[in-house]
């Protein structure tokens, strides 16, 4: 079963390729045309997700699907990944998959020379993942040194020890 924020990503996604939301029927289309702004969805797309969740809007479709947004929030819907462009498609549990991906008629995609569709990225969590990376890196060097010079002054120690004479006879 697709979550609502699994689904959310669905659209977003087929929104940030120029697909269009089919609304009350088909009868109106959204387009947000700002999907993401820096780590959360816009405002815009926000407002977009808000009316196609509501019962006033009748059915909605992602533009190139015959699947409505309500019926992918049930338990007979799941998400998976177009094995052509590694776009999430959905998929019926139970019953015949979907005759094509919301791909097949995007002209020129997949194309691998641009950035795909993303979710948004808290930077901040990215940075302190980061630092603590760099944290560790540098603790095991420091422990990597101190081993080794800890090395060397056994050496030396050992070094300095007379050998015992007895053992040599």
């Amino acid at each position: 079963m697709a979550s609502a924020s699994q689904v959310k990503q669905y659209l977003a996604y087929w929104l940030q390729l120029g697909k269009k939301v089919l609304i009350g029927n088909g009868n109106a289309a959204l387009q947000p045309q700002i999907i993401i702004e820096g780590d959360r969805y816009s405002q815009e797309f926000e407002s977009c997700w808000q009316t196609i969740l509501s019962p006033e809007s009748g059915d909605c479709y992602l533009e190139g699907t015959v699947e409505t947004i309500d019926e992918l929030l049930t338990p007979e819907w799941e998400l998976s990944v177009c094995c052509r462009c590694a776009m999430p498609i959905p998929l019926q549990i139970v019953g015949m998959p979907p005759v094509c991906c919301p791909c097949s008629d995007l002209s020129g995609w997949p194309n691998l020379d641009i950035p795909p569709p993303r979710s948004p990225v808290d930077t901040q969590v990215q940075l302190e993942s980061l630092r603590d990376r760099l944290v560790i890196a540098s603790n095991k060097d420091i422990e990597d040194n101190d081993r080794q010079e800890t090395k060397q002054r056994l050496t030396q120690l050992l070094s300095d020890i007379p050998v015992c004479e007895c053992a040599v006879n």
